[in-house]
This record gives C-alpha cells, sequence and structure tokens, in this order.
C-alpha cells in the first residue's frame, strides 16, 4: 500500500487525509481553512486565480517559504479547485525517468480526455539541473501544471528557464497567532482530537514557542502531548506533556542555507 492509499484518495487522486497523523487529518480542504498567508490569497492574487476553474490558462508555480507554511496544502487546493488529476513526485526520491513516465500519461490524459494535471513537486531544489531541465517541455508547453515545494531560495537552487517560465510565490512563517488557531482548531474538530482534551494556558503558550511558525510541527507536539495526557490518565494537556514531546527541540539550522543568517 502506497501513502496516498494509506491516506486515502479523492477521484483526482488528491490525499485525503481521513486516516494518517494529525497534521494529515487537519489538513484544510478549501482556501476559507487555510490559516495565514493573507498576502499571497487576497482576491485577484494569482494565486486565487490559479485557483479559479474559470479563470485564464494556468500558470505552473513556485511555491518558497519555510517548513509548514502550507506549500503542500495549497498544491492539493489548486488541484480540487478544477478537477484537475493530482500526481506527486517527491525530488528525494524520484529520476528523470519517473518525470517522464508522469509527463507522458498527463499528455495522453488532456489529449484523449481534456483532463488537467497538477504535477506537485516536493523538495524541488534537490532536483539536480538535468532533472529540472527534463521538466521544460511540459511546463512550456502546458501538459502538465507544476507546483513545486521549495524551502530553499529558487534563484540559487532552480535553474532559470524553467523559473522563468513560472509564477513564483513566497510563503512565510506562520505568526503566533495563526499557530493559536491552528491548534485550537485541531482540539476541536472532529477530524482531529474531537473535544476530548483540553490545552492547559501556559501548555499552549510553550506550545506555540516551540513550533516555531510551524503548523505541522505544532500539531505533531499536539498529538504527541495528547497521548502523554491519555498516558497518565488525565484529558488536560500540561507543559509536561508538551516538554516531553518536544524532547528538547531545537531551532531548525541550515550552516548552508538562509537559515544560517536567520539565526
Amino acid at each position: 500500500m502506497d501513502l496516498f492509499e494509506s491516506l486515502g484518495t479523492d477521484n483526482q487522486g488528491v490525499p485525503t487525509g481521513e486516516h494518517g497523523p494529525l497534521a494529515v487529518r487537519m489538513r484544510p480542504r478549501s482556501l476559507d481553512e487555510v490559516v495565514g498567508q493573507d498576502q499571497i490569497l487576497a482576491a485577484g492574487s494569482p494565486m486565487r486565480r490559479l485557483m479559479d476553474p474559470e479563470g485564464s490558462v494556468p500558470s505552473s508555480v513556485f511555491l518558497w517559504g519555510p517548513p509548514g507554511t502550507g506549500k503542500t496544502t495549497l498544491a492539493y487546493l489548486i488541484a480540487r479547485a478544477g478537477e484537475r488529476h493530482f500526481e506527486e513526485v517527491s525530488a528525494v526520491s524520484a529520476g528523470v525517468k519517473d518525470i517522464r513516465a508522469v509527463i507522458s500519461s498527463a499528455r495522453h490524459r488532456l489529449s484523449a480526455q481534456g483532463e488537467e494535471t497538477v504535477l506537485f513537486i516536493d523538495e524541488v531544489h534537490r532536483f539536480s539541473k538535468t532533472q529540472q531541465d527534463a521538466l521544460l517541455p511540459a511546463v512550456e508547453n502546458g501538459w502538465v501544471i507544476l507546483v513545486a515545494a521549495t524551502t530553499e531560495n529558487p534563484a540559487f537552487s532552480v535553474v532559470s528557464p524553467l523559473l522563468s517560465r513560472s509564477l513564483l510565490i513566497t510563503l512565510h512563517g506562520l505568526t503566533d497567532a495563526d499557530v493559536r488557531t491552528v491548534v485550537e482548531r485541531a482540539l476541536t474538530d472532529e477530524r482531529g482530537l474531537a473535544g476530548r482534551y483540553e490545552l492547559g494556558e501556559a501548555a499552549e503558550d510553550n506550545l506555540v514557542r516551540i513550533a516555531g511558525q510551524d503548523a505541522r510541527r505544532s500539531l505533531t507536539l499536539l498529538e504527541a502531548a495528547a497521548d502523554g495526557a491519555r498516558a497518565r490518565g488525565v484529558s488536560v494537556i500540561e507543559v509536561e506533556d508538551i516538554a516531553q514531546a518536544a524532547d528538547g527541540a531545537t531551532v531548525r539550522y541550515d550552516r548552508a542555507g538562509d537559515q544560517h543568517y536567520d539565526v
């Protein structure tokens, strides 16, 4: 069973998140559920137009931002918006052969059924120049709508011809208020903890601080802390549960990248 099968998919092949970790189950299903990123989701923005099925021919797009800010979520929403077929490739494991196979299937689907394909590539900065070049014909001819996510500056990690044929959208880390919204929604939502646990005020402050503007990390910590509370036979998550879940969390640091300067 592959990842999509284990998580559940809709009829476009987009993961539904019905099963799996809390962060997967709580993934936004619509733009209304997206927390933060107001600057790129404003009315008339390129991202809004990309999600408009009645809009113009969609562009390929690079989503650049820190982990846990919604890059994968936006790719899923782009696919759902126009009832487009969805394909996901990880740059960590895929090769040129895999890319060409996806593109070939997308071309056939487009010509035979008129169905567009969203090709989501996570960690695209890990692709070599040759792998990135293999995407050029598909992007230029509109065989796929490329949505590529990266935590590295695309100006240094993506080949110029590919970048010039795509939109570049920058996502920012979530504010403390955004993270609190994500956590509080997960505590009450039926897809999440469904009201089975409460989060103490001090514990919530600690969780928000440790999450470091990362929604996925906040939910991962919340789920682990809830499990700790369950093991203690209580329904209130306290600071000690958060501390145990974090296990000495550290600031993200990448000596060779932008995070060096951020730190």
